[in-house]
């Protein structure tokens, strides 16, 4: 039997997201007329609008529906803001990042997820995304610093380098410390050196390629 995949979405929104304390509704319009069944691989399409985090090459995985959309909701995008994704994965959240703000720079450390994420939004007439490849963990620098920073991946504490990206007014969206009870974390840039931080969630992410610190050793 065919799904609907139409159904399915409003259902995704309205008995998970919604439920969650979403209540922006441009975010709930935004995650019930994307596609998400199109950014998932092809043999998880039918789990695409399910309460996990689905499985994607390279040992990396899709958020769940409902960090989504407490990630768009905290975030409050503004259609002149610039954002910097770190992370490009299945080009989902990218997608939903560029519908909501004036453009996107997207960076991953695998190509095949830049190529195939670039080429989904193409399909889709999205054509105010950047797309990237390199490790932001070692050498990578945008060419500007940006209004809002994004991080799909958790890390065990956030780098300075990762503040120094973003513009005075700016916000991050970043998970950090340790499973299973991870903190989903809005960090808003009040001045050249202050930060206000505000505790969203909690929740448990798959960690940034090589946010992993190497362990302590006593002697």
């Amino acid at each position: 039997m065919s799904m609907n995949f139409e159904q399915a979405r409003f259902n995704m929104v309205e008995q998970q997201v919604r439920p969650w304390e979403v209540l922006d509704e441009r975010v709930l319009a935004l995650l019930e007329t994307t596609h998400r069944e199109d950014f998932v691989p092809v043999r998880y399409r039918k789990l695409a609008f399910t309460d996990m985090a689905i499985p994607l090459d390279h040992g990396q995985v899709m958020m769940k529906p409902v960090v989504e959309g407490r990630l768009l909701q905290a975030l409050e995008l503004k259609p002149d803001e610039m954002v910097l994704e770190i992370g490009t994965g299945s080009g989902f959240m990218t997608a939903c990042l560029a519908q909501l703000a004036k453009r996107v720079v997207s960076v991953d450390t695998h190509e095949q997820f830049s190529r195939e994420a670039e080429a989904k939004l193409k399909e889709l007439d999205i054509n105010n995304v950047e797309f990237e490849t390199g490790d932001v963990m070692t050498g990578w620098q945008p060419e500007q610093a940006h209004d809002v920073l994004v991080v799909t991946g958790s890390v065990q504490e956030i780098p300075d380098h990762f503040r120094g990206w973003v513009n005075p007014g700016g916000r991050i969206f970043v998970v950090s410390g340790d499973g299973p009870a991870m903190e989903a974390k809005l960090l808003t840039k009040l001045n050249a050196t202050e930060w206000r931080e505000e505790s969203l969630f909690e929740t448990d992410l798959a960690r940034l390629i090589n946010a992993e610190k190497a362990p302590e050793f006593e002697f």
